[in-house]
């Protein structure tokens, strides 16, 4: 999967697993935060809604279909001000119209920092796409 240029590539996300039924990154969280100091929530959210989407995304092409994002929650449990945090996406759906996912960020010490889920909308690709 090409990152250059991308959000992930911006926010350092590197991807370390992928299949329907998990995926795997992590973040740093240096660069990734908001004035206090500590990881901006919508980093996490861009963390979680990049494994939902890959994880939709590959359940889709099974159809000859992409996924496309129609909505995203997340919970913000505890503040991480260092290091690196992990994001493992997990199917709660998978339809042939609609996926949702969970997604689990933890911290270094394998503390929960967020819980987010997404759900996508299977469409016929685009022309071009």
């Amino acid at each position: 999967m090409m990152t250059e240029g991308t959000l992930l590539d911006l926010m350092g996300i590197v991807l370390t697993e992928a299949s329907a039924e998990r995926i795997v990154a992590t973040m740093p969280v240096k660069g990734n935060v908001q004035p206090y100091g500590l990881l901006h929530g919508g980093a996490s959210c861009v963390l979680a809604e990049t494994l939902g989407s890959i994880g939709s995304a590959l359940h889709a092409a099974a159809f000859d279909k992409v996924a496309v994002g129609v909505d995203i929650n997340a919970t913000h449990h505890r503040a991480v001000r260092e290091g690196v945090v992990t994001g493992v996406a997990k199917p709660i759906y998978l339809g042939r119209t609609t996926t949702s996912y969970e997604i689990v960020i933890t911290d270094e010490r394998d503390k929960r920092v967020c819980t987010a889920r997404i759900t996508c909308q299977l469409i016929q690709a685009p022309p071009g796409s």
